[in-house]
């Protein structure tokens, strides 16, 4: 019985290990995008938002149903412009950030909030590439 117990406790540890660590790697992602976007400041990012806006956007499928949540964006080419946005997939598990590219998005007001949509489906969505951990 003691080895048992000794047995399910260092399990429940390694579990909170492995929770402490992805809930410090999600912070540390969420204040170096919040970093850049103060940075950025005012300046128009991507779809005629700042990445403050993008970071606050919700992304929408073709019915304006909620099918993500922007978490950070990704620049690239010679100019460092936002090529993609990192989008958490809504219901993913484990829980999925990919890289959508720019091309595929759109900017839609929605009352006082400003959101991006999609024309892809939820296959094509789940298809995309998996954020590096480095950007994550």
């Amino acid at each position: 019985m003691p080895k048992t117990l000794i047995a399910l406790l260092g399990s429940a540890a390694l579990v909170v290990g492995c929770n402490n660590a992805e809930e410090r790697a999600e912070d540390q992602r969420e204040a170096a995008a919040e970093a850049s976007a103060t940075a950025a400041g005012k300046t128009i990012a991507a779809l005629g938002m700042t990445e403050a806006q993008l970071l606050d956007a919700d992304l929408l499928d073709l019915s304006n149903r909620e099918i993500g949540e922007v978490e950070g964006v990704v620049r690239g080419g010679p100019n460092n412009a936002v090529d993609h946005l990192l989008v958490e997939l809504e219901g993913s598990n484990p829980e999925r950030i990919v890289q959508v590219p720019i091309a595929d998005l759109a900017a839609v007001e929605r009352g006082t909030d400003m959101d991006v949509s999609t024309t892809l489906t939820p296959a094509q969505l789940a298809a995309l590439p998996d954020a590096p951990p480095a950007v994550r």
